[in-house]
């Protein structure tokens, strides 16, 4: 998740990421704050249970997302080169803001709150802010941006876990 211990960015860097991104099933592109292209996201749409695949500009795959199958709360994988890398898991659930809990396999662990469905919330590792996702800094309805505060965590993996999240918050408000 960090590359190296360090302080937080002088910048950020913004991605602005679709909404609804497993209803989509084509492939499409995550763009920088600049419009460039940043990931491609490739939508399993003929498998059994949600899949995507994050890929580079190269096209290369960096993370893939996957509903687990069989699990008492819904549960949602990363992988990384077809390891797992992160489980995604509700928290707790309060009034007005939602809480999941990032377990990655090294044992660190993520806490990610705020109103999701509001796509208003953030990712920090033991109280530091990570990321911010936010649709405010937007004038597209249909987008929202993650943007990552530190400089040596891993915009992939933070792209994958505010769309997990999203996922997550929807299927237990019923939005399938």
């Amino acid at each position: 998740m960090l590359q190296s211990p360090g302080e937080s960015a002088p910048h950020s860097r913004k991605y602005l990421v679709r909404d609804r991104i497993f209803g989509i099933g084509d492939d499409y592109w995550i763009e920088d704050e600049h419009g460039r292209h940043a990931f491609l996201v490739d939508g399993k749409a003929l498998r059994l249970r949600e899949t995507f695949e994050l890929k580079d500009p190269e096209r290369r795959v960096l993370i893939t997302i996957r509903k687990k199958m069989l699990s008492l709360r819904d549960t949602m994988a990363i992988e990384r080169d077809d390891k797992p890398l992160a489980r995604i898991k509700r928290k707790r659930l309060s009034l007005l803001r939602n809480h999941y809990r990032v377990e990655l396999v090294d044992g660190t662990e993520l806490d990610v709150s705020g109103k999701i469905l509001d796509r208003e919330f953030a990712v920090e590792y033991e109280g530091e802010l990570l990321a911010e996702i936010s649709r405010r800094w937007l004038t597209v309805r249909d987008t929202y941006a993650v943007n990552v505060v530190r400089e040596d965590a891993d915009p992939a993996l933070l792209i994958a876990v505010a769309v997990c999240v999203i996922r997550l918050a929807e299927r237990e408000r019923g939005e399938d």
